[in-house]
């Protein structure tokens, strides 16, 4: 038993030696991420973040993107831009969907604002049930067909899923009524990085022929949001379940599962509702941090 395991994590170092290094950014919203010296001192070239569909025409919304946009710049970081539910105070205009051609408009609005900007996700979570999309893979099919057509050139993942009862469901409805098979798709597998198991992860990748992108990854240190999914927190235990991200979960295909974000940086409270933080509310190092520096080092010497 011992052995198997072995050859297989020795098989999957060397498919990863033959392909492409892993991606690795980090998914979060704040713009003084990109000028922290614990941030520049990983080398890191990638970043995502989620705005409202309708971002731009919300001025709040519109300047702490212009902010967020500037910052990656200028650091030379290439950002990936998630689709996400619109904000507001008013639940009505949350949930309001847009058209696939309004979808399809936004993203010609953010290239000529961001013309450096060519990675999208059609939606944010989308079969999560807490959002509109939740039974409406259709919907978000024909978002992913109106966002390939806007910008031919741009790589568009799918959609962005979590690792929930239900995902390959909602995946072969999407597959169907899109009549085709996306070249890539994010995951937010959150149950399998924090439960230390793979099923969520393999399961996508039986249902899908493309690229997965780990989009939103990592370990919980605390939350506060009432969730009835139950996770071990603390520091510690998120510093394993990133080492589970990369050593075991990576693992399950390195010629497929090409990026990873880990969500998220920092904490702007010690209230925060969710923190998975790398590092913590006073900028110091955590655990979860040294695991991705390791990660970072170790791959950099592999060339």
């Amino acid at each position: 038993m011992l052995l198997a395991i072995a050859l297989t994590l020795a098989a999957a170092g060397s498919a990863r030696a033959a392909t492409a290094p892993l991606t690795v950014g980090i998914a979060d919203q704040k713009p003084e991420m990109f000028t922290d010296p614990l941030f520049t001192g990983l080398g890191l070239r990638d970043a995502r973040i989620a705005i409202a569909w309708n971002a731009l025409h919300v001025r709040w919304q519109r300047q702490d993107l212009d902010a967020w946009m500037a910052a990656a710049h200028a650091a030379g970081v290439r950002p990936l831009i998630t689709f996400d539910h619109a904000r507001s105070t008013s639940e009505r205009k949350r949930k309001q969907l847009p058209r696939p051609g309004q979808l399809a408009h936004e993203l010609r609005m953010l290239r000529r604002r961001y013309p450096w900007v060519r990675q999208f996700a059609s939606w944010n979570e989308a079969n999560y049930c807490g959002e509109k999309t939740c039974h409406r893979p259709q919907l978000v099919a024909a978002y992913y067909r109106a966002l390939k057509l806007a910008c031919p050139s741009c790589r568009i993942l799918a959609a962005e899923l979590l690792d929930m009862p239900g995902m390959t469901w909602w995946v072969k409805g999407f597959i169907r009524k899109a009549k085709l098979q996306p070249k890539y798709w994010g995951l937010h597998n959150y149950l399998d990085a924090n439960y230390l198991r793979t099923s969520g992860t393999r399961a996508l990748l039986r249902a899908t022929k493309g690229e997965i992108w780990f989009t939103e990854t990592g370990g919980i240190v605390k939350r506060r949001n009432r969730s009835k999914v139950r996770f071990t927190e603390s520091p510690k235990h998120a510093a394993t379940a990133t080492r589970w991200v990369f050593d075991k979960l990576v693992a399950l295909s390195p010629r497929r599962i090409t990026h990873v974000y880990l969500f998220h940086w920092n904490p702007s409270t010690a209230h925060d509702s969710w923190d998975s933080g790398l590092v913590n509310v006073h900028d110091k190092p955590r655990p979860a941090y040294k695991v991705l520096k390791r990660f970072l080092a170790a791959q950099a010497r592999r060339g």
